[in-house]
């Protein structure tokens, strides 16, 4: 039984069994109104021939489908049989965040050659729908198109259009007030650019809506809507092309460098017109996700979790994470930036004191003034909780029990909702104690834990996963 400090190190190890529809025990009870799938992406295994994977973000990606009718949960768990996949089995990492050659670098090389990069099609980070095609995510431009019940691959999904990118977002923004996708792309060169695009609901192709120049250019992982805005946040972390060419240089990762003297960056730009609205710089901070944002008369808040630097990209790393460095890693922060395109004024204010990530908000009130956001808590020694966070008062209720450690929740409204926190929250954990992972299903407005399916293993740690009512 794993009772030691460093337990979590099960979340970091590798799972080869496949499971399919297999309905899991339920301890409590599972809402009868749920129908739909959790799927989430994630890594499954770290291992590429004899070697293993540097860090967290490398591994190979597991597609996991938690389905659920009539008050059951069946699970489902398939590696996407990429060229990745098959080339783990010789050893090959090429392509990766921190283990390869890193999709920066194939980039470079395309640049100088002229012929089509070849980055890796590892798209362990998130999954998205464009029309009928459920599609797996990562930050290299390349996608992969799944089954949305038995999770097997379909191959690889191709836009058809001009928007050059070199590194994509696996944050796709999901509006359903105006019933669209948007999203956006870094292309390098010597002007180095962003460009926003837009996915109609029901539609696979992307309409590009603004360009604007990159400075730095900055490490982007997500992005934030409004009602009538896109906003990008640039943050100190660039990309510094140039060492990409070094042949020392292993992935993406070692292309990254952290300037604390280069302020942060906000990018707004209006949906329709593509007009750049403002272009805001504020003190130096790091930033993976954002939480939601919304316009408050011509200001635009936008709400993110915070790091004071990037430290936690390495403390992920698996040489970081020796010794009790998970529990040491930085914790991020509930921040709330307001920002005034007619002044140029960036004011940032602490929403919530207790550290964070992963967050979530009901689906109701993306781009739109919210109450309520959930997310995983951070800063206790030996767990991670789930957090419920009110950001007009800054207080929370938490949830937390000793040896799990809860990834990232999602926030399930109920059909019917009048209010915005009426439904459940679905989180996946790791059980230290029992050697085992878990979904854990908690009434939305309480946080009172309504039931626990444990899984026939432990599945690694992973990063981010849609409900889809359908599915």
């Amino acid at each position: 039984m794993a009772s030691s400090d460093r337990a979590y190190e099960l979340g970091f190890r590798s799972l080869d069994e496949e499971v399919s529809a297999r309905e899991l025990p339920v301890e409590g009870s599972v809402p009868t109104w749920l129908s739909g799938a959790l799927i989430r992406n994630g890594p499954g295994s770290f291992e590429f021939g004899d070697e293993r994977a540097t860090h967290w973000f490398d591994g190979l990606a597991m597609l996991r489908r938690y389905a659920f009718s009539d008050g059951t949960v069946r699970y489902t768990n398939r590696f996407l049989r990429t060229e990745a996949y098959e080339d783990a089995e010789s050893g090959a990492t090429a392509g990766e965040f921190a283990s390869g050659g890193g999709p920066l670098r194939e980039a470079l090389r395309w640049l100088r050659a002229l012929g089509p990069p070849e980055p890796t099609d590892n798209a362990n980070v998130h999954v998205a729908r464009f029309g009928g095609h459920h599609v797996a995510l990562t930050e290299a431009p390349r996608r992969i198109a799944f089954d949305a019940e038995t999770l097997e691959t379909r191959g690889e999904f191709r836009w058809n259009d001009d928007i050059p990118e070199h590194l994509a977002t696996a944050h796709f923004a999901v509006d359903p007030h105006r019933d669209e996708t948007v999203g956006y792309a870094t292309a390098f060169g010597r002007q180095s650019t962003y460009h926003f695009y837009r996915i109609p609901d029901g539609s696979a192709e992307r309409e590009r809506f603004a360009s604007v120049d990159a400075e730095g250019p900055g490490y982007v992982h997500d992005c934030a809507i409004t009602e009538n805005y896109a906003i990008l946040v640039e943050p100190p972390l660039r990309i510094a092309l140039l060492r990409a060419l070094a042949p020392w240089q292993e992935g993406l990762l070692d292309m990254l460098e952290y300037d604390e003297d280069r302020r942060a960056r906000f990018i707004v730009v209006d949906r329709d017109s593509g007009d750049l609205v403002a272009d805001l710089r504020t003190a130096p901070f790091f930033v993976f996700h954002h939480i939601n944002a919304y316009e408050d008369g011509d200001d635009v808040v936008v709400d993110l979790v915070a790091f004071e630097n990037a430290d936690i990209v390495e403390a992920l790393g698996f040489d970081a994470l020796s010794g009790d460095a998970f529990d040491a890693a930085p914790d991020g922060r509930l921040v709330r930036f307001r920002l005034s395109p007619e002044t140029g004024e960036v004011s940032r204010s602490r929403q919530y004191d207790g550290g964070l990530e992963l967050p979530t908000v009901p689906r109701a009130v993306r781009g739109r003034p919210y109450r309520y956001a959930y997310a995983q808590a951070t800063d206790r020694r030996g767990a991670n909780g789930l957090a419920k966070i009110d950001v007009e008062s800054g207080t929370a209720t938490e949830w937390w029990e000793r040896g799990v450690y809860v990834e990232e929740p999602r926030m399930v409204q109920h059909p019917e909702a009048e209010g915005e926190d009426e439904g459940v929250v679905l989180a996946p954990a790791l059980d230290t104690e029992a050697e085992r992972s878990i979904l854990l299903i908690f009434d939305a407005e309480t946080l009172t834990e309504l039931a626990r399916a444990p899984l026939p293993h432990v599945v690694p740690f992973g990063f981010h996963g849609r409900y889809l009512p359908e599915a």
